[in-house]
């Protein structure tokens, strides 16, 4: 179940509040955990067992981790839960990707696994490794309420698609959380933008991808249409899932760290990654980079680290060659600004800003292809080297098909909107336009976000692979 689809909208989600405002405060993370698991096993009820096994792991582990005092018993236990847990991730999502690179390099057939990745598989992975980890480290005590660290791992607004919210950070809410009307509004409101993003641009800008992959009138400036287009669908769908669940979390009581800070106003690519996927980025920076030493050693070994580091994150977003190139064209990237173009960006923003533009552009092509082959062949014809002509009548059919949903995409990528709501809000002195606007601004976001999913429209669901 996705939270932009009819079922969850007007079905699930209103079952799951009402039982959850309706249950004594001292059940509601057993209401919320049952709600959860709903969720979750909606759609692969085979796959629920599969989390409920990594969280006995995880729950088992932060007690044993604790209650034992002698350092070699605690480390072992954490090295073999965190053994247990990465295996069954390592299993389900990276197998098959491993034994055919094996049988391409051998020449051998080895049979593959064709084992299903479980949704969210990642997400959930991380944040039971969070824990483990804090707790080893001595930064947050165990849980020894099992209904509380399953409500956790488990906890559908951010289940399947982030942001990655650790254990440490909301440790307090599990045991103690208020609910107020002004947390409710707020948080149906943020829902409802996020959802808006999803639906009515990611999803359209989603069509324009698959108009351009499947037409054979390509053209330069169509290959760039695309690679524009998908950047912004990837933000429009990452963030506005990440504002779904930190409105809905809202709801709830909790809050979520946010995720998304207008990443396309970057400077370069090491600013880019600071706004992007602010949880993933934080996690493999804390859980990764700086264990191996961070920036605190010789300069080769940090950029071994950097390195080691944007490989594994290449491969956290799919098991793909593709995805390893990704990672390490930004470790590339990072490391040459880190020795010299950092200071050669500062003299210019605007060159900057297009710097960090085109670099990224090429990022989500690469990104966004089923192979290296279709990676290479894009990058070809966006670079004038494919033989292709510069405009062809697909695209421009595609531009005023999709002009205006471009523009806004744009538009919404920069902080301009939230400027001018902050402006409209500071200049309504009694608070009254504002707060009448809206409340309409929402319904008629809301309404058209359900009249394009009733349609039954394109509505992709791009973190099957995570």
């Amino acid at each position: 179940m996705v939270f932009s689809s009819i079922p969850f909208l007007y079905y699930f989600l209103p079952c799951a509040l009402i039982l959850y405002f309706i249950t004594p405060k001292k059940l509601k993370n057993t209401a919320l955990l049952i709600t959860s698991l709903v969720f979750y096993g909606w759609g692969e009820p085979k796959y629920l067992f599969l989390m409920v096994a990594s969280i006995i792991v995880g729950y088992v582990a932060g007690l044993l981790i604790e209650a034992f005092s002698e350092k070699r018993v605690k480390k072992a236990v954490f090295i073999v839960s965190t053994i247990i847990i990465t295996g069954f991730l390592a299993v389900f999502k990276y197998a098959d990707f491993f034994i055919r690179s094996f049988n391409s390099v051998t020449g051998l057939s080895a049979g593959l696994l064709n084992l299903a990745l479980p949704v969210g598989i990642s997400f959930y992975t991380f944040q039971i490794l969070s824990y483990t980890i804090d707790v080893y480290r001595g930064g947050v005590p165990a849980q020894k309420n099992f209904i509380n660290l399953a409500s956790y791992i488990a906890l559908f607004p951010q289940l399947i698609a982030g942001p990655i919210v650790r254990y440490s950070d909301i440790a307090n809410q599990l045991k103690e959380r208020t609910h107020s009307l002004e947390d409710f509004v707020n948080g149906a409101g943020r829902f409802v933008v996020g959802l808006s993003k999803k639906v009515l641009i990611a999803n359209v800008l989603g069509e324009l991808c698959t108009t351009f992959k499947a037409s054979d009138d390509k053209s330069v400036l169509f290959y760039w249409l695309y690679a524009v287009a998908f950047a912004l669908q990837v933000y429009y769908d990452f963030s506005g899932y990440s504002d779904m669940a930190i409105g809905l979390g809202r709801i709830m009581g909790f809050r979520f760290v946010e995720n998304f800070n207008y990443p396309y106003i970057s400077k370069s690519a090491t600013e880019f990654w600071r706004r992007w996927h602010i949880s993933l980025g934080s996690w493999f920076r804390d859980y990764i980079y700086i264990p191996l030493g961070g920036n605190r050693v010789s300069t080769p070994r940090h950029f071994f680290n950097i390195f080691v580091v944007w490989l594994l994150t290449g491969m956290w977003h799919g098991a793909a060659w593709n995805f390893v190139v990704w990672g390490l064209y930004f470790a590339v990237l990072l490391v040459i600004e880190k020795v010299f173009l950092l200071k050669q960006l500062e003299k210019s923003k605007v060159l900057s800003r297009i710097y960090t533009l085109f670099a990224v552009l090429i990022s989500f092509v690469i990104f966004n292809a089923t192979d290296m082959g279709e990676a290479f062949s894009y990058l070809k014809g966006m670079l004038f080297l494919g033989g292709a002509p510069v405009i062809s009548a697909e695209l421009l059919y595609c531009v005023k098909s999709y002009g205006v949903t471009l523009i806004l995409g744009v538009v919404g990528a920069t902080p301009i909107v939230k400027a001018l709501a902050e402006k409209l809000r500071e200049g309504d002195k009694s608070q009254g336009l504002f707060y009448v606007i809206r409340p309409v601004v929402l319904v008629a976001l809301l309404t058209a976000a359900t009249a394009y999913l009733v349609d039954g429209s394109f509505n992709p669901f791009l973190y099957f692979r995570f």
